[in-house]
């Protein structure tokens, strides 16, 4: 396929990083194309009320340089009361949107991470008022994987406030000792409040709210802002949850939009999508790596398939490389300004490879998920690149093919 050079505008959304819904925008379309600008319409004008009211109707933005190069609803359930805790294993970014969120909702957060994550995720996490414990990277099979930590933290949780219940109706009994003896909770030193009401998991990679959210909000916000004038959507999947929910609102809409994932080294889902086998190269090859799969982008790519992203409607797939994902973060940041995590860039990977699947004068949409100022010790740090061979060297977006 040809190099799709000078193909026109591509459109992005600037996002507020919230719950589910944190995201931008990416199309390519012909140069002729009606640009989206911010409108001053109800919507804008009309007042937020809270942090809550302003997730939502994200502005779209032109990404110029890519353009011109190619043409919880765990309360309303009754799971989790005000005074409770919220737990997650993540990687970082859906941590650090229940983390904003949960406070709103009279709740803690408490996290569980992998230890050679970037170190500002903790730190962000820790300023947003959530506990954070960091475990060895494992394979999701073993009891210490951060899921399976976080699953564990919840009910503890809930051990621990049924204890609480219990001592309390006990003739006004000091809850922490009775007869002379100390609870478990209290013998363990209980990572949770003594009084909490209680924990629910989020469970992000299998709760089937992830890409609900995206059918309901993030699909139709895409619809609405590109006006239904859409060829293909593209995105990384680590939950699924945001390449499901979108691709099945899309192609619900219209059946002609086609939707590709984009796939980190290691990862076993574009084998699965493009041949039926779940796997990657480096199983292949017997090799031990950790996440279990080696790369250097995080909170995509995975190895099994989740409940979210058995409702992904995929056209197709495509492979990309960490060594994309860095050029193509430090290209937009020298030609656009714009800061991107590793997940974001290797969408914005996807679009590209996209666009030169489909040819000139299409619209691409893609998501950006996630700032670099959460990469700045790993994914933006000169000496780790170093380290892993990764220094950008780059002028413009040869290392896609396009001159």
């Amino acid at each position: 396929m040809a190099p799709v050079k000078d193909t026109g505008a591509i459109v992005a959304a600037v996002s507020v990083s919230m719950a589910v819904l944190s995201y931008l925008f990416i199309s390519f379309t012909s140069k002729k194309a009606t640009h989206f600008a911010n409108s001053k319409n109800d919507l804008k004008n009309k007042s937020k009320k809270g942090l809550i009211d302003a997730v939502g109707n994200t502005p779209l933005i032109r990404i110029n340089s890519l353009s011109d190069a190619t043409g919880c609803e765990a309360l309303a359930s009754g799971k989790l009361y005000p005074g409770g805790v919220v737990t997650e294993g993540s990687v970082g970014s859906t941590a650090i949107s229940l983390a904003t969120v949960a406070p709103a909702y009279g709740c803690k957060c408490h996290v569980v991470i992998p230890d050679d994550v970037a170190i500002e995720k903790s730190q962000i996490l820790e300023a947003l008022g959530a506990t954070v414990e960091r475990v060895r990277p494992v394979s999701i099979t073993h009891k210490d994987h951060f899921v399976n930590v976080a699953r564990q933290r919840a009910q503890e949780a809930n051990e621990l406030a049924s204890e609480c219940r219990n001592y309390d109706q006990v003739d006004g009994k000091d809850p922490k000792q009775i007869n002379g003896y100390l609870s478990e909770g209290e013998k363990q030193g209980s990572v949770f409040p003594k009084h909490s009401s209680g924990g629910f998991f989020a469970d992000q990679f299998e709760n089937l709210a992830n890409s609900r959210a995206h059918y309901e909000g993030t699909g139709r916000e895409i619809w609405e802002q590109t006006k239904g004038s859409l060829d293909a959507f593209v995105a990384a999947a680590g939950t699924g949850g945001t390449v499901a929910g979108v691709s099945r609102f899309l192609k619900e809409k219209n059946s002609n939009i086609k939707c590709f994932l984009i796939d980190p080294p290691g990862s076993g889902l574009f084998n699965k999508i493009t041949r039926g086998v779940m796997y990657s190269k480096e199983e292949a090859e017997g090799k031990r790596l950790k996440n279990p799969f080696d790369t250097i982008t995080e909170g995509i790519g995975i190895n099994r398939i989740t409940d979210n992203f058995m409702m992904a409607k995929l056209d197709g797939a495509f492979r990309g490389t960490d060594k994309e994902a860095v050029e193509m973060s430090s290209f937009l940041l020298k030609n656009d300004g714009l800061f991107l995590g590793s997940s974001s860039a290797m969408n914005c990977v996807g679009a590209v490879r996209v666009a030169q699947s489909i040819g000139p004068g299409h619209t691409i949409v893609t998501i950006l998920c996630d700032s670099g100022m959460r990469h700045l010790s790993k994914f933006h740090s000169a000496e780790y690149l170093s380290q892993h061979g990764l220094t950008p060297t780059a002028t413009g977006l040869e290392f896609l093919g396009i001159k």
